[in-house]
């Protein structure tokens, strides 16, 4: 989550899916307002995950698609662009799954 936010990311939420679903553990939700953006939050956040020898597993989207889901197997980081945000509704639809932290 520190990455996304030192690359300015924002609505960055975590929620907690180990009760919800085999998909993950925890579901990293943000929002990203640009192409720069988006692009400097997926390094930053593939930068930190091979830091601390994590490797990422699968990408699906592009930025210009405005949509990115990084797959890290127990972390899933997903990028959006506001308004696709707001009508996919991940939040609304793991709705049973814990809130972590909700950084505006």
């Amino acid at each position: 989550m520190d990455a996304i936010a030192e690359r300015l990311g924002s609505d960055i939420v975590m929620l907690d899916m180990q009760e919800i679903t085999l998909l993950a553990d925890y579901f990293i939700l943000c929002n990203a307002d640009s192409m720069p953006q988006f692009k400097a939050i997926l390094e930053q956040v593939d930068d930190r995950a091979t830091a601390v020898g994590g490797r990422r597993l699968h990408v699906e989207g592009q930025p210009d698609s405005g949509w990115v889901l990084l797959d890290y197997g127990q972390v899933v980081v997903h990028i959006f662009e506001p308004r696709l945000r707001a009508y996919y509704n991940l939040e609304g639809l793991w709705n049973k799954a814990r809130l972590v932290v909700h950084v505006q």
